[in-house]
């Protein structure tokens, strides 16, 4: 008999995760699946990670510790709302052979087909992630040819006068950063530069 873990999840206080609980039960019943545990998020974004999702978080823990074969949840988008965190998700559960039943698209990984659904799920994420850095490098040439500087900007020239000077008191590069409140790479940079 399949042990299940239900996740539930809503995003606001103001909602209830009883319907989502009730028709996964309802599944499970029917398929002869034992529900061992019921894990609920209440007033949780899905965009937010583990940290910010502590029930979720203890289900992970429980797929670490092979608790559970397999994950029930009302829609894909109650686990999150990152296609790149699903997959990446789905890869460490199945790493622990456990599959993941998705009532409202109707998935269940334990299946060839929900298998393959997920593959390309995989597929797709790939390409949402080159598509994004595509335009990301598009942005960036047309900012440069309309004459817009990029990175961050300069400190003062009254900083970089003062990391200068500690340096040539022999004040260490993190200890200047520290003291005028600017990262190590910054001053790293200006000493360079200055040699």
């Amino acid at each position: 008999m399949k042990r299940v873990a239900i996740y539930a999840r809503v995003s606001t206080n103001g909602q209830s995760v009883n319907n989502q609980l009730r028709e996964l039960r309802q599944v499970a019943k029917r398929q002869r699946w034992k529900v061992v545990a019921e894990f609920m998020d209440r007033g949780v974004s899905g965009a937010k990670g583990r940290a910010q999702r502590p029930q979720f978080d203890k289900l992970c823990q429980a797929v670490t510790r092979r608790e559970i074969d397999l994950i029930m949840s009302w829609s894909v988008d109650r686990l999150g709302r990152s296609l790149q965190h699903l997959v990446t998700f789905l890869g460490e559960i199945h790493a622990k052979g456990v599959d993941l039943y998705l009532h409202q698209q109707g998935v269940d990984t334990s299946t060839p087909a929900g298998k393959a659904l997920f593959q390309m799920c995989g597929v797709f994420a790939e390409f949402e992630r080159s598509m994004i850095q595509e335009r990301v490098k598009a942005g960036l040439a047309r900012a440069k040819a309309q004459g817009k500087k990029l990175g961050r900007p300069r400190v003062a020239p009254s900083v970089e006068r003062e990391v200068r000077v500690a340096r040539t008191k022999g004040m260490g590069m993190k200890a200047i950063a520290r003291k005028l409140g600017i990262g190590t790479g910054t001053v790293q940079r200006i000493v360079k530069e200055a040699a």
